[in-house]
């Protein structure tokens, strides 16, 4: 396992992190039960894995509570993200008034005084553009001691680059794959101003398993691509696997995110103890610059103009 100093904590982040949506969540991922969910968190973390990502709105609250019972050992050596935006009971609230009560209630939950790091989860872009007085409650919140490092998770290259010129966060969770490029023209200025990158959808939601072609058929919330995308996807798949010669494209999807000096850590979901091995596995691939090249040369020629809806 790699790891790298996470902000400016004595911690170190494991390169390859933990996303906890799927812990305790029956709706997308079928039967978790609480008990499972305990058993694959301390999996991970006997196998070297120090970040897990969490947020209230996943499993309304479960997936924290998961955590919090998992980690009860191993606190201080562990690094814990957990969002606020969404509520566990699925409601919305992005006042500034507020995120100390947001982010208590978290702490109750995960079962500790403190979260390495919290971030706004996917705000207006007014929010990320510095307009507004959230990252001066952050702060404020931070000199109480209630969390180490403030951010936000968002999804697109003009959001990062509105955080990267606009405020000052620490920790930026930014949706970035093979199929979604356009961030990484921003890293090395994240990585100058130090900030954490965490990378979060890792797999295109599953397509960049290798797993799926133009047959598949979804449910929940992967219903949302129409034949079209499907047909599209599957046709990227197929050069992607053309590319590595793989039918099995997880490796090749883990190794691509990491080859960037300034991502921290990456965070696929883990929903059984034979997923996690093969993350770990994944993990550990050097991917070679040629295929590297290749995976961009994809990008810039058959997505870049015409970018994929997520």
């Amino acid at each position: 396992m790699e790891y790298q100093n996470f902000g400016a904590s004595n911690k170190q982040a494991s390169r390859l992190g933990f996303g906890g949506w799927q812990l305790g969540n029956k709706t997308f991922w079928g039967d978790m039960d609480f008990d499972s969910g305990v058993s694959l968190v301390q999996a991970a973390i006997k196998q070297g894995i120090t970040f897990f990502d969490t947020a209230p709105g996943y499993a309304e609250g479960m997936s924290e509570m998961i955590i919090g019972a998992a980690i009860k050992n191993n606190r201080d050596q562990l690094i814990i993200n957990s969002k606020i935006g969404h509520l566990a009971d699925g409601s919305t609230d992005f006042s500034v008034e507020s995120l100390k009560s947001q982010i208590e209630a978290s702490l109750v939950r995960l079962n500790t005084s403190y979260l390495d790091s919290v971030l706004l989860h996917n705000p207006d872009f007014a929010i990320l553009s510095g307009k507004t007085k959230h990252f001066e409650e952050l702060r404020k919140i931070q000199d109480l001691g209630l969390i180490k490092a403030y951010g936000v998770s968002i999804d697109t290259e003009n959001e990062l680059r509105a955080v990267l010129t606009n405020t000052d966060c620490q920790v930026v969770e930014i949706l970035f794959n093979i199929f979604f490029q356009a961030p990484s023209k921003l890293f090395d200025l994240a990585r100058k101003k130090q900030i954490t990158l965490i990378v979060k959808v890792p797999l295109d939601s599953g397509w960049l398993s290798g797993k799926y072609d133009e047959t598949a058929v979804f449910s929940g919330i992967r219903d949302r691509w129409s034949p079209e995308i499907i047909k599209r996807r599957a046709a990227l798949v197929k050069e992607l696997k053309a590319i590595t010669k793989s039918d099995d494209l997880v490796k090749y999807a883990l190794a691509f995110i990491l080859s960037f000096p300034a991502v921290t850590t990456v965070i696929p979901g883990t929903k059984n103890q034979q997923q996690l091995i093969s993350n770990l596995e994944a993990a550990s691939f050097n991917l070679s610059e040629t295929i590297k090249q290749k995976f961009i040369k994809l990008y810039d020629e058959l997505i870049k103009d015409q970018p994929l809806p997520w």
